[in-house]
């Protein structure tokens, strides 16, 4: 059954409607200037007002009177022709073209260009001014990109697809944003309200707020309306004031706040999210129309700290201040952007001064940079190239999971010097009395999972259902578990379901995905009228097989609303390839095949380096009956995309099905190779080897996977039984007592490991 609605009312939802029924609309901010000339007066030259504009020489900081600077071997012009702004650079065929620039993007501390493609494309140039001052290096273009080795051919090229502003970018830098892709055209017909980020794109349409105001100054009824006619209320009205804290006592709010729309508006754009739902409802949750990156080790670091850019939010749901109240406005003027306070003088706002702004408790001499609260709490990345980004979540410093997880640490990243463990024990001798030194951090779980433990389950697991973790790592580590373990934990989980934060129960419903039919349906079916769209979106997936079956007619009729909510939700970023792969995943679920075929090949028409849907859909004539023509499929993305461990693996595969042994081991160990974090690669690579005879190179094989990957099942019974052929019985019965030792027939179920929240 689904969860009651009283758990969800913590988002606080006003009127979204305005006079005689009708729905509120966007009037924009220069309406807002006559009664809130303060608020505007900040807003004014704010990152969010200069986010992007129309190219003037006002709006211009870059340098185009003919400079040049050259990159991956291709010499770019900038220059200035009549009243326009325009750079000579290589297209997407290669060669050199001139190119106008439409709009400017960003102000400080770069600036980027946009130029407009057909069929209504925008593409942001991989060059990019440096607005910083000379003294601090800037004044100067850049490429974004200075590591990579990048031609017309390679993804991230400036005029490609990751490239393109209508998706990546133009929801967060312009207000009522309308995509309009047409995905038959693959065209974009892009409108919005304003240009830059707005006072409507927080506060949502304001009509019904100058209707209210109208009435208001007619009649005097200033209470009439609470919420003043705005869509939603980001303000509290409870009086709440933050406390000081002292050295026993943390800081609290006089009133504990109870909703936290004014995060959820924030998160939309300061997230590494996707887009789920075309029409966002101002006051929702982000996950009724964004789906939030986890802990991916590709972003984030194993104990939680950010790798790559991930825009703030998911640091910030880490942290100690998040869960004891705080919004982004307690440190941000939300106008001006500005912080409230510079340096310290921020923090102690909150946090007592006597006992956190001494050298008795940061050990650096005042007024430098180790004395700096943020410079412990809150270290920063630079990504852009030259953007420096604070990490939100933050954490009390731990240089002994550093040491452990190869995570930085914000003493060695000023002691470049030193290294972490030398950085642990000068922590242990300023607090001696820490109980935090040597406790187990999540990133352990997470680490030892993606090392292929053993264990890794039983502890992934246990991290799950450990309600005193952020619920960010808490249903990462359920992603993990879905990608290792099959439906054995489902009974340790299924409370998950139940969760009040939609992030745990959205990943519960794709850890449904794994589990058979009866329990998909069993434990399933309530979560698709669940309140938040994210949680009904994963369980319309892993229901959707369901469909292929016969099904009475009432629940039928549900299931199928449910999935075409998912497919909708396809729909909206159906400019991607990987989105039109899980249309057509969703619909080989479903049992149709030529909905899946399209599907996979407008993947291909889309994107025809796009490797995944030559896989797939090559697996479909599998599934079909037919072979051979999944191998040529294989074949021809072999040819259009080059190396690749996963199409090589198929091609190898599939080579064997068609009894072609010889063909196939060459592919299998390109595949082992080029993905040597794979041990399933080089498993399948070495059971061929052994196929052909090469038994000796086989094991071989193995050893190296071994070595990479210790305790993996697969390799050591491989290894136990390998050698045992060969007669070397000494080596066959060491393999053989570690995978016991490993994975003994009765393991006891580990305690949940202790609880640090960093």
């Amino acid at each position: 059954m689904p969860l009651p609605r009283s758990l969800f009312v913590f988002f606080a939802v006003v009127s979204v409607m305005c006079g005689a029924g009708r729905a509120a609309e966007f009037v924009g901010s220069e309406r807002c200037a006559a009664c809130h000339e303060q608020a505007m007066q900040n807003w004014r030259s704010s990152h969010h007002d200069l986010a992007m504009a129309e190219v003037n020489s006002s709006t211009v900081l870059g340098d185009f009177d003919d400079a040049e600077f050259t990159a991956n071997g291709v010499t770019t012009r900038f220059f200035r022709k009549d009243d326009g702004y325009f750079v000579r650079t290589d297209g997407p065929d290669g060669e050199l073209h001139d190119y106008a620039i439409r709009y400017t993007f960003g102000w400080f501390p770069l600036q980027q260009y946009l130029v407009e493609f057909p069929n209504g494309r925008f593409q942001a140039l991989g060059i990019a001014w440096d607005s910083r001052a000379v003294s601090d290096g800037g004044q100067r273009w850049f490429h974004l990109y200075p590591e990579e080795r990048i031609d017309h051919r390679h993804a991230l090229h400036w005029a490609g697809r990751e490239q393109t502003w209508n998706y990546q970018c133009a929801e967060c830098h312009s207000t009522n944003l309308q995509k309009r892709y047409a995905a038959e055209s693959d065209s974009y017909r892009t409108t919005w309200s304003e240009i830059d980020v707005g006072c409507e794109a927080c506060h949502g349409p304001a009509s019904a707020h100058l209707d209210w105001a109208q009435r208001a100054a007619a009649d005097g009824a200033l209470q009439s309306d609470p919420g003043k006619g705005f869509v939603v209320t980001l303000g509290d009205h409870d009086q709440g004031t933050w406390t000081i804290g002292d050295q026993n006592h943390k800081p609290r709010r006089t009133v504990p706040r109870t909703q936290r729309v004014e995060i959820a508006i924030c998160a939309r754009c300061h997230s590494r999210r996707g887009q789920v739902w075309e029409a966002y409802e101002y006051g929702k949750p982000l996950s009724d129309t964004h789906r939030l990156a986890m802990l991916d080790e590709h972003l984030y670091y194993p104990d939680g700290q950010i790798k790559d850019e991930v825009y703030v939010y998911g640091s910030f749901i880490q942290s100690p201040m998040y869960h004891a109240g705080v919004t982004c406005s307690d440190c941000h003027e939300p106008h001006s952007l500005q912080l409230r306070a510079e340096g310290n003088a921020l923090c102690v706002r909150c946090h007592q001064a006597d006992t956190f702004d001494t050298p008795a408790h940061h050990h650096h001499v005042a007024g430098t940079a180790g004395a700096s609260c943020t410079a412990c709490h809150m270290p920063q990345r630079k990504y852009m190239v030259i953007d420096e980004r604070a990490d939100h979540s933050m954490r009390v410093p731990r240089p002994d999971v550093a040491a452990r997880l190869g995570s930085p640490d914000a003493c060695t990243g000023c002691h470049t010097e030193r290294t972490a463990d030398w950085a642990a024990a000068v922590v242990a001798d300023w607090y001696p009395a820490s109980t935090r030194r040597g406790a187990a951090h999540f990133g352990d779980v997470l680490q030892a999972a993606a090392n292929g433990s053993p264990r890794a389950p039983e502890h992934l697991a246990a991290l799950a259902v450990n309600a005193t973790y952020p619920a960010i790592a808490r249903a990462t580590a359920l992603d993990r578990l879905s990608a290792l373990a099959g439906q054995q934990y489902v009974t340790r989980v299924q409370g998950l379901l139940e969760d009040p934060d939609p992030l745990l129960r959205a990943a519960a419903a794709r850890y449904l995905g794994v589990t058979d039919v009866r329990t998909r349906v069993d434990l399933g079916w309530g979560l698709l009228e669940d309140p938040d769209r994210s949680v009904r979106l994963e369980a319309a997936r892993a229901l959707a097989p369901l469909l292929r079956q016969r099904v009475p007619d009432r629940y039928r009729a549900v299931l199928t609303q449910a999935v075409e909510e998912y497919r909708e939700s396809l729909r909206v970023t159906a400019e991607r390839p990987e989105s039109q792969l899980n249309l057509a995943l969703v619909a080989n679920a479903m049992g149709d095949v030529p909905a899946a075929e399209s599907a996979y090949r407008t993947a291909l028409r889309l994107d025809p380096a796009f490797s995944p849907a030559y896989v797939n859909l090559a697996d479909l004539y599998r599934q079909l009956g037919r072979d051979a023509e999944g191998v040529q499929m294989l074949r021809d993305g072999h040819g259009r995309v080059g190396e690749d461990a996963d199409l090589s693996h198929a091609l190898g595969l599939a080579l064997i099905r068609q009894k072609a042994l010889a063909d196939a081991v060459p592919h299998l160990r390109d595949a082992a190779q080029l993905a040597p974090d794979r041990p399933r690669y080089a498993y399948v690579y070495a059971l061929a080897l052994q196929g052909a005879g090469e038994k000796v190179r086989a094991l071989e094989v193995l050893e190296r996977a071994n070595t990479r990957h210790p305790g993996n099942r697969d390799i050591l019974l491989a290894l136990a039984n390998g050698y045992a052929e060969q007669g070397d019985e000494v080596r066959a019965e060491h393999y053989r007592k570690t995978l016991a030792a490993h994975f003994p027939p009765q393991a006891p179920a580990s305690s949940q490991p202790p609880a640090d929240r960093q």
